[in-house]
């Protein structure tokens, strides 16, 4: 039974959030996906919306560009907690999204994560650390993701001190 439903405006928005997706398998948590458009399927997304949480999500994630209204749409139609990814748009790199995302009117909350990649693996982890709540074991691996984080930027530094600036800039090609 999946406990995070993600939504996207398009399934061209996929490969762009695919951290997101990358990062829910690698903590073992389940999740559907479903393409369904604010505007141009608004029914579909009203009955994707209000029956998640009989369906057994307890967190969705809606992505979208543009307009970018899906997530607050979503929101309006559910009392689970909803995080909204904006995709990136030729417009300031998705400036225009992240803007329709985080200027929700009092009453219908919408976290709002960044745009580009960073913005999946966010959007999974703000997901995962909701259910962490309420789950021990998944607040332990949460943990342990911190951790072996924090040890890759110590191994970096260590590295770019051992070799100096120059070099080190020449093993990232």
């Amino acid at each position: 039974m999946p406990l995070i439903g993600i939504i996207l405006g398009s399934d061209s928005d996929l490969p762009k959030i695919r951290n997101c997706f990358e990062t829910l398998d690698e903590f073992g948590v389940d999740y559907e996906i479903v393409v369904s458009s604010a505007h141009r399927s608004p029914e579909r997304t009203l009955e994707w919306a209000t029956g998640a949480e009989k369906r057994g999500v307890r967190v969705i994630i809606a992505a979208a560009g543009g307009a970018a209204h899906l997530p607050g749409v979503v929101a309006a139609h559910t009392s689970l907690p909803v995080i909204g990814i904006p995709i990136e748009t030729a417009i300031s790199g998705g400036l225009d999204s992240i803007l329709s995302i985080i200027q929700m009117p009092a009453g219908v909350p919408v976290a709002a994560m960044p745009a580009g990649k960073a913005g999946g693996a966010n959007a999974a982890l703000f997901a995962l650390s909701v259910l962490a709540l309420a789950d021990d074991s998944l607040k332990e691996k949460i943990a342990r993701f911190r951790e072996k984080n924090a040890a890759k930027i110590a191994e970096r530094s260590e590295k770019l001190a051992a070799l100096g600036y120059r070099k080190y800039i020449e093993t990232m090609k």
